[in-house]
């Protein structure tokens, strides 16, 4: 049985999010330009994205694009990344299209250059009925920052009298998130050694599995996906609960 064969015939992660994490190191390890390691990096994303959704069959995947503090960035690196994002979106949109795969963004677009929203907003509306890989790409996204707007979010309603102080409960933030609608990940990624999760989906990630590979993103394949979505496989998801027979 190969390693697709063994991952398919278990239960899969439903949602599975990925920081992609190392695509300057690829670069400088080469000798090349940091912007030639995004390009590698887009490759490798898209790369992901189709073997995800012909091979594996997942559910929903979540890429961590842009930060909200990757602004601190030299500004010719941030162009780069707009411009590049916004090729990327663009070409992918018969794709998607024609594969089923549904586009979502979790973010504040308002921050982003008007030709790169608009393109990002065109897709998300031509792919809305696609029923295959519901893929979701966080693009000036922050996970303090998407907690602070819910909060305002939750007092402008408790001020307006829609909510009552008694009201307030889970639902009631994750309802006010920017990743509404799109289950919890069951399994975060990150890539290139780093063992942190750098404001990325702090609330959703409560329970979530977390897996740490040394592999710049780049060089992040199918073959790795499939060894990390393995190992999950063999973890056992308790969330709090006492296996029968432990103390």
């Amino acid at each position: 049985m190969t390693l697709l064969e063994r991952v398919k015939s278990r239960p899969l992660p439903e949602h599975i999010a990925i920081v992609m994490d190392g695509n300057g190191r690829w670069a400088q390890a080469r000798g090349l330009p940091r912007t030639a390691g995004h390009r590698a990096g887009a490759d490798a994303a898209e790369w992901i994205i189709r073997f995800s959704a012909e091979q594996i069959g997942l559910a929903w995947i979540t890429l961590f694009a842009f930060s909200a503090e990757n602004w601190n960035r030299p500004p010719e690196e941030v162009a780069f990344l707009m411009e590049l994002l916004e090729e990327f979106i663009r070409e992918k949109r018969d794709e998607f299209v024609e594969g089923g795969i549904r586009l979502r963004v979790a973010g504040d677009l308002s921050e982003l250059p008007e030709r790169l929203a608009e393109v990002v907003r065109g897709v998300v509306r031509d792919t809305e009925t696609g029923e295959g890989l519901q893929l979701t790409i966080a693009l000036n996204y922050g996970g303090r920052q998407d907690l602070l707007r819910a909060c305002a979010r939750i007092a402008e309603d408790v001020g307006a009298g829609r909510l009552a102080v008694g009201d307030i409960d889970v639902e009631a933030v994750a309802s006010r998130l920017q990743t509404v609608g799109v289950p919890d990940p069951d399994l975060v990624v990150r890539t290139s050694g780093e063992l942190r999760l750098s404001n990325f989906l702090l609330w959703q990630s409560a329970y979530a599995e977390l897996a740490f590979v040394d592999t710049l993103w780049p060089d992040f394949t199918p073959a790795e996906l499939l060894s990390v979505i393995d190992d999950y496989q063999q973890r056992d998801r308790r969330y709090g609960r006492i296996v029968e027979g432990e103390t």
